[in-house]
């Protein structure tokens, strides 16, 4: 089966679920004897610009904001798109303020979603054409809805080739936006959405989320949960480690950063968690400097700027490294989100993981049977959490142990991929 995913990239500033999300189902599909192709939009998947090295970076994101306030950026000769599209450009804007901020990029995303109406429909027709030359999808897959502009060109120019969509996380971005653009853009999606074969949610939580957000006919919507390799992750036991509290993702106010920190100076008013350091990791982005800043002056007043360790790699090897300074996790993400790529990460390493009732969390938790869900996400209970749990051992190496078999069992990513694959043939048997 010949696969095209079409990603948005993060470039690597920051722990990005969705593309290692879709970079793991690339390389397990792969693994399995599929035509795989990655196209990336905005902004290369990784730091490392491997995504760079043969196929291009389309719709890039410095180029396609000039020329969403600039008409003149549109009739731009080629070695202008070439210069903004160039590695060094969009390493620039991985690392800006406003980069992935849906405040302030409203009008964007509208056009966007109008496709071959909007202002960016130079670069839709030019990453068509690139396709037709160069590839033949059977199926072409969209990292998530807010590219449903894209659709109906794919559906004319690729007739026979399934269409398929990624839910996750969209409302994190269409309800963030001004009252006056957020129905409209709900609207948008719903109305391209007709020319989608199916929809893939990451969680029951989140296709329901989808179905009231969106105009989707139920049966079109299937649920693919999240994988990872259980053999890429070295076990290792808690009570092997020092009592260490981890959090990795994105160090924003959205994903709960101010509350896991001020849960953690919470926790270290009792002399009993004086040994207690907290690892952070997972990167930032220009518009997350302020609450850093606010964040270490908060330490620095508490005198507990030393017992906080700013973990900066996050990718590759430096995530395993992590997982083996923490003995357990938690992100408290402020409206919980439809998965959580890193909760299959933490359990696959035996790190046991700590998460508030909301979105998608009890759901996933339930499954592995690697964590423990507390009601309200303020710090207060937060601390109390952390505290129970890091005084029983017991518990720790029960839910250790129970996480990695949930990831072992509920969550691999070949079981998961073949999942997929599965409702591929089957959309394509209907066709």
């Amino acid at each position: 089966m010949n696969i095209l995913q079409i990603i948005p990239g993060s470039g690597g500033s920051f722990y990005c679920g969705n593309c290692l999300r879709d970079d793991k189902f690339h390389l397990a599909m792969k693994k399995q004897g599929h035509e795989v192709t990655k196209l990336p939009m905005y902004l290369p998947l990784f730091s490392d610009e491997h995504d760079l090295n043969e196929i291009p970076v389309f719709y890039g994101a410095i180029s396609i904001y000039l020329k969403q306030l600039y008409p003149i950026f549109r009739h731009a000769p080629s070695w202008v798109d070439r210069l903004l599209n160039s590695s060094p450009m969009l390493k620039l804007a991985a690392s800006m303020a406003g980069s992935t901020n849906a405040k302030g990029l409203e009008e964007m995303t509208v056009s966007m979603l109008m496709g071959e109406e909007g202002k960016q429909k130079e670069e839709l027709n030019r990453m068509v054409s690139w396709m037709a030359e160069y590839l033949k999808p059977d199926v072409i897959h969209l990292s998530n809805a807010l590219l449903l502009g894209l659709a109906p060109k794919l559906k004319k120019e690729f007739p026979n080739a399934i269409l398929v969509c990624s839910l996750q996380d969209e409302d994190v971005w269409v309800d963030a936006m001004k009252d006056s653009f957020r129905d409209k853009i709900w609207a948008l999606m719903s109305s391209k959405a007709e020319h989608l074969d199916a929809f893939i949610a990451v969680s029951d939580f989140y296709a329901g989320v989808s179905l009231e957000k969106m105009n989707i006919p139920k049966e079109k919507v299937f649920t693919n949960y999240l994988g990872v390799d259980p053999e890429e992750y070295k076990y290792a036991s808690p009570g092997m480690k020092a009592r260490n509290i981890g959090y990795i993702s994105r160090m924003c106010e959205g994903n709960g950063f101010d509350i896991i920190i001020d849960a953690f100076i919470e926790l270290k008013k009792d002399t009993t968690y004086e040994d207690v350091k907290l690892i952070v990791t997972g990167g930032s982005t220009g518009d997350d400097k302020p609450l850093l800043k606010q964040v270490r002056k908060k330490l620095k007043k508490e005198r507990l700027l030393e017992q906080v360790e700013f973990h900066y790699d996050f990718d590759g090897e430096g995530r395993h490294e992590f997982f083996k300074k923490v003995k357990l996790i938690s992100v408290p993400v402020r409206n919980g989100e439809a998965f959580g790529l890193y909760l299959l990460e933490s359990m696959a390493s035996g790190v046991p993981v700590v998460q508030p009732k909301l979105g998608a969390f009890p759901e996933i938790v339930e499954k592995s049977k690697g964590g423990i869900i507390y009601e309200n996400n303020t710090a207060q209970e937060l601390a109390i959490t952390l505290k129970a749990l890091l005084n029983n051992e017991d518990k720790l190496q029960e839910l250790s142990v129970a996480g990695r078999k949930g990831v072992e069992k509920e969550f691999n990513i070949y079981t998961q991929a073949d999942n997929l694959i599965q409702i591929y043939s089957e959309l394509m048997e209907k066709k």
